[in-house]
């Protein structure tokens, strides 16, 4: 796993050493990347962006938002192993100043409390595949209006899952690579 682009391009990120830890591909990110940046079905800028990582995991994908240019991300990760190797590559980046680390689980009801007046530009979730209640969590961003005007939604899944997505996201792409499928939306 490495940064791809930017300020810290070519830099390797530390790596989980467990296996419940899924990272994001670097094809897969890149791809991710190559649509924000030159898709014209999306109108958010990274550079400047206020960037919320959900399931945060080694943080490649936030990491890789400072490195282009955002201007702060605010990780959530509530796995301790998980949480602990994203700390680490915040440090390795010396990205302390642009991060916010949030180590609970966000799909309960404190998303409310712990992210109250907060507007995000780029929205990223990556939960694990086996994660139900992503759907409600969805919701919730939504219903409290997390997403700024021209934002976008950002989900990683896998492609055999089939979900039932709000009737209030708008989906504006859909792409698979590989075994995931990634959803963007608003």
């Amino acid at each position: 796993m490495r940064i791809i682009s930017g300020n810290f391009k070519g830099r390797k990120l530390i790596e989980p050493v467990d296996k419940k830890t899924r990272p994001l591909k670097d094809l897969t990110k890149e791809s991710i990347f190559n649509i924000l940046e030159h898709s014209n079905l999306v109108k958010t800028k990274i550079n400047n962006s206020k960037v919320l990582d959900l399931f945060a995991g080694t943080g490649s994908f936030g990491l890789e938002c400072i490195s282009r240019g955002s201007s702060n991300v605010t990780f959530v990760e509530n796995y301790p192993d998980a949480s602990d190797v994203l700390k680490k590559n915040i440090e390795k980046f010396n990205c302390e100043d642009k991060s916010i680390v949030i180590n609970e689980d966000i799909t309960n009801d404190d998303i409310e409390t712990r992210l109250i007046d907060k507007k995000f530009d780029i929205i990223f979730l990556d939960p694990p595949y086996k994660t139900e209640n992503f759907i409600n969590l969805l919701n919730k961003i939504i219903d409290i209006k997390l997403l700024n005007k021209n934002g976008i939604i950002i989900i990683h899944r896998s492609k055999k899952i089939v979900e039932i997505l709000p009737k209030n996201f708008q989906i504006i792409q859909i792409k698979t690579y590989g075994i995931s499928k990634i959803i963007f939306g608003y």
